[in-house]
């Protein structure tokens, strides 16, 4: 299983889905990462898709996808809640 720093300086190619719109949340592209979350669906998209729209500062927005995601929403840290998101999807590949 590959950590978050293996996660971060490896190539976009190795992901799909929810992880590949986290690699490119943690690149900064806001726009890629969002567009493939929104492709992506189900749990783990709406998870990523919240994070998304935290980062953007639309909290209604994200309030409604940490619903479809079944999560509470979040507080802390971007930067620790992203880490979070991709510790917990890469233990699950």
């Amino acid at each position: 299983m590959a950590g978050v720093k293996q996660f971060q300086a490896s190539e976009a190619g190795e992901w799909s889905g929810a992880l590949l719109a986290l690699w490119w949340a943690g690149k900064g592209d806001w726009a890629r990462a969002h567009e493939i979350a929104q492709e992506t669906g189900g749990r783990d998209g709406a998870w990523v898709h919240a994070l998304l729209h935290r980062q953007e500062g639309d909290l209604g927005n994200a309030q409604f996808w940490y619903r479809q995601a079944g999560r509470p929403a979040a507080t802390g840290e971007l930067e620790q809640e992203w880490e979070a998101i991709v510790r917990e999807l890469l233990a699950r590949r």
